[in-house]
């Protein structure tokens, strides 16, 4: 047996058994006393040394003999590489900055890097990224993420910045809800998978065990589409809905409340403004369509019975309305967060223990775990000077209609014309939804920089490729929020190939371009640095000097749990602990968003028809809903070749799930291959049949690896779900990502099957010398 060593992913702290000769990772395993280890940690050995490593610097042979320029073949499967030395790389990329920033300014360079990279609190791809291109001018940058886009923009005008920090941080927690919480109606499922990951990771998994206590005693009933989005040791009710209807099923719920007479009317008397307008809406008064159970029933085919039923049981007991991300991923996503806020405004309970209103619970790791964070170290950026910026999902839009404007949260944006686009730490590949649109928007750019530790997809797009060393390969320091332990994360294995920290990268790269990036030090040194700020700050647990930190692994962090909850001191005196809205109210119908004059947008939660749902003409023609939710057994696209993520494959490839009937109905059996089609593109997908989605719903995991190797096949051999997801924003309010689900048609697909090339690298030849 080799040497273990300790590690950090964002999906946990595991061990890794590193050869005697110290090149190679050959086992990673869970801590003993971590039963809720992810199964993620069984890609680590597989992808560690695999042969889609990026080995050396290399540049498309188009990009290096024609110059910058747009280009429609930049991805393309046949595309040439030629591997270079760094000198040569850092030379040619240090021009092309200097020739985009010089001839077009900073703001027509994009600073992507939207992802998960790395754990690590100085090895973390963004901030190394963003401090680079800042300390050289400045750079186009992109706000907010896909997991909560909407909600970042939506909750700010309805319960202030700072409320709308504490649902995040500061929420109802699993031992409130053990202890308080008679009910709890969750809107998406609680996911067991889910808890597994939270950014930075943490040094043991705790928010399964913190769950199974409170299903211990309370009862949980999860609206969705897939019967097992609730994992089974909460022993939670299931009430199907059709995806993308939950608003439906929220406003009937609220019109039960109001004509049954079950509202708290002190409460939004006291707390609320707008509780009339939706009351008028509910009752039918404004559209006249009353939001009975049985009109969301037609919506949503959730009985209307069990929703009559339902609210009567949530106004009798202690109720916490939780909503998970993947419901706000959507179009008009945002108005089911705001509904949900609705609700749980008319059930009167927000601010008291274990009641009200949560967003997040089954999305996040380290959500409700009721410990107050503290501050960790950080690697500082700087400032940009340049003001444009996106909404990151927009990405597409930017890149394809420079000069136009974008409505964004009651402004217009003016897109920016983007030369340069430079990523490092992410695949928008996995992120981002019409892969056939995205890669019509790169083609658009006279150069595209990707730093990356394998040859993923968003490489194989890339003019200028950096290998740059994993988290295996890095000292670093790691935790998540709410963590118990900051820990020294020491370096496995020598870097593979050629590849080299960003922190170097960036230091030789500012150096070409007259700037300082990284101050003299080394990443030994900054390590150093910021661990010594971060002890010193004002707030910052006791902690010992770095020397012997870093000799003892770590250091304990405090488990102080959190009193005041979101909504709590605003509960108790609304006159003295306002919250940050115009109002100081909670704003159930809010002026600033109804004066913004929005198509999509009235100012109280409404019902719109989305225009690709099962009700839609569409739907004719792609006559099933896929929900696209994140795997069990990777972090989004992460180590996708690995043991763990290939256990789930079915035919070698992302597998889809059938309820029996449609499968039936399509001459589809356990292990076949689907040709699965939407309006965007197509794919190839092993099939599962499952009981436990609704008639009409698919479902499948995001993140397998892009693979166009067949186009006269399909748009993706391996079951990319992103081919046929689509890149539209939630709404004009907040421009989020709607690629949670997508109509579908799924057929057998009989011909002769073509083999997976998306772990291969592209063609390589290495530079004479």
């Amino acid at each position: 047996m080799g040497r273990m060593m300790e590690t950090s992913a964002h999906w946990g702290t595991y061990l890794v058994e590193v050869s005697e000769d110290g090149k190679n990772v050959v086992a990673a395993h869970p801590y003993q006393d971590d039963p809720d280890a992810a199964p993620a940690i069984g890609n680590v050995a597989g992808g560690h040394r695999h042969a889609s490593r990026v080995a050396r610097p290399s540049i498309r042979r188009r990009w290096l003999e024609g110059g910058p320029r747009p280009d429609p073949r930049r991805g393309d499967p046949a595309e040439e590489y030629v591997e270079v030395g760094w000198d040569t790389a850092l030379d040619l990329l240090a021009r092309e900055l200097d020739r985009v920033r010089t001839d077009h300014g900073n703001a027509s360079i994009f600073g992507g890097s939207y992802g998960w990279g790395s754990a690590g609190r100085l090895h973390h791809a963004q901030s190394q990224l963003h401090r680079f291109l800042n300390r050289i001018g400045g750079y186009t940058r992109s706000v907010n993420d896909y997991s909560r886009g909407a909600s970042l923009v939506l909750l700010p005008h309805l319960i202030g910045a700072q409320a709308a920090m504490d649902v995040r941080t500061k929420p109802v927690s699993w031992p409130d809800i053990a202890e308080h919480t008679d009910l709890v109606v969750s809107f998406g499922g609680i996911r067991r998978s889910n808890t597994w990951v939270v950014p930075g990771g943490h040094a043991r998994h705790v928010g399964s065990g913190l769950a199974r206590a409170a299903g211990r005693s309370t009862r949980i009933v999860a609206l969705t589409a897939r019967r097992d989005d609730a994992f089974a040791d909460l022993g939670a009710e299931w009430v199907g809905v059709l995806p993308g209807t939950d608003t439906a099923v929220l406003l009937a719920l609220i019109q039960v409340l109001v004509v049954d007479g079950l509202a708290d009317e002190k409460f939004l008397a006291t707390h609320t403004v707008g509780a009339e307008e939706v009351r008028r809406y509910v009752l039918g008064e404004v559209d006249g369509v009353p939001k009975t159970p049985e009109w969301a029933e037609r919506i949503s085919r959730t009985p209307a019975g069990r929703i009559r039923e339902l609210a009567h049981e949530m106004a009798a007991g202690r109720t916490l309305v939780n909503v998970v991300y993947s419901v706000q991923r959507g179009e008009r996503g945002e108005q089911a967060i705001f509904a949900a806020l609705t609700l749980a405004a008319f059930l009167g309970q927000l601010g008291l223990p274990g009641g009200g209103f949560a967003h997040g619970f089954g999305s996040m790791g380290d959500y409700g775990l009721g410990v107050a964070g503290v501050t960790l170290p950080t690697f500082p950026q700087g400032v940009n000077p340049i003001a444009d910026f996106i909404p990151c999902a927009r990405i597409s839009d930017l890149l394809l209609q420079p000069g136009t404007e974008l409505p964004y949260n009651g402004r217009r944006l003016r897109l920016p014309e983007i030369k340069l686009a430079y990523w490092a730490g992410g695949n928008p590949f996995h992120h981002h939804q019409d892969l056939r649109r995205l890669r019509r928007a790169l083609a658009t750019l006279d150069t595209f920089v990707v730093h990356e530790t394998h040859w993923t997809a968003t490489a194989k797009h890339a003019d200028v490729v950096l290998p740059v060393a994993s988290t295996l390969e890095r000292d670093d320091v790691a935790a998540g929020f709410g963590d118990s332990r900051l820990r020294a994360v020491r370096r496995a294995s020598a870097p593979y190939g050629q590849a080299r920290e960003e922190l170097w990268i960036f230091s030789r790269l500012a150096e070409r371009l007259g700037a300082d990036f990284a101050e003299g030090l080394d990443s030994g040194q900054w390590l150093e640095r910021i661990y010594e700020q971060w002890r010193a700050a004002p707030g910052s647990p006791p902690a010992p000097p770095f020397a012997e930190f870093w000799r003892d692994g770590g250091v304990p962090l405090p488990q102080e749990p959190y009193r005041d909850t979101a909504f709590s001191a605003f509960r108790t005196d609304p006159a003295a602990h306002p919250l940050q809205t115009p109002s100081g109210r909670i704003e159930l119908f809010s002026r600033t968003l109804a004066g913004f004059g929005l198509h999509d947008i009235a100012g109280h939660a409404k019902w719109r028809e989305p225009t690709q749902w099962w009700g839609s003409p569409l739907a004719r023609e792609f006559d099933l809903q896929l929900l696209c939710n994140q795997p069990s057994h990777r972090l989004h696209s992460q180590l996708d070749m690995g043991a763990a993520s290939q256990s789930t494959k079915v035919a070698g490839r992302e597998p889809i799930s059938l309820n029996p009937a449609d499968a039936a109905a399509r001459g589809l059996r356990d292990g076949d291959v689907a040709l699965v089609r939407s309006a965007q593109g197509s794919l190839l997908a092993g099939v599962v049949i499952s009981d436990a989605l609704l008639p009409g719903v698919a479902q499948m995991h995001t993140g397998a690896w892009y693979d166009p190797s067949a186009p006269e096949i399909a748009d993706c051999v391996n079951g990319n779900v992103n081919v046929l997801t689509r890149d539209v924003g939630t709404s004009t309010l907040t421009q989020a990502t709607s690629g949670a689900h997508v109509l579908v048609a799924v057929t057998a697909y009989d011909g002769p099957l073509p083999p997976v090339r998306a772990y291969q690298p592209p063609k390589l030849v290495t530079e004479a010398g």
